[in-house]
């Protein structure tokens, strides 16, 4: 149950999104669109890359819900795109949370599954995960 933890709390609503090892904490209130990521905007955190800025906005677009809520997301580990990724799922979820009506539109949209694929451990003996020294007949 923690993986889909949603709540209101006051006047917003929290969730948490995951993708490898990135967690991001997502806080949705009313107001005009703006998106903060770790106190910076959205546009000068994932400056350079106009798709991971896309995949931030499909759950809005989706709904047809631009500026109509403001994003605070604290979001750690992992690399732009996983954090990207992470954070679209905890918008997802923050908005099912608004709205349990928008959760058929966003799961049509493939919106609120997460991705289970993480990386695997090293094991004892081998040099990676499943990297083993060259085999020698002779």
């Amino acid at each position: 149950m923690a993986e889909t933890a949603t709540k209101k709390a006051g006047n917003y609503f929290y969730a948490l999104g995951r993708r490898k090892s990135v967690t991001a904490r997502v806080r949705l209130t009313s107001g005009k669109g703006a998106i903060t990521i770790n106190s910076r905007t959205a546009e000068e955190y994932f400056a350079g890359s106009k798709s991971l800025l896309f995949e931030l906005q499909r759950p809005f677009n989706v709904l047809e819900q631009n500026g109509k809520f403001d994003a605070t997301v604290i979001v750690s580990g992992g690399g732009m795109s996983g954090q990207a990724a992470a954070i679209r799922l905890a918008l997802a979820k923050s908005l099912v949370a608004v709205n349990e009506d928008y959760k058929q539109t966003l799961k049509r949209a493939d919106m609120l599954g997460r991705d289970p694929r993480e990386k695997e451990r090293k094991k004892f003996g081998l040099k990676g995960a499943r990297k083993q020294r060259q085999f020698t007949k002779r």
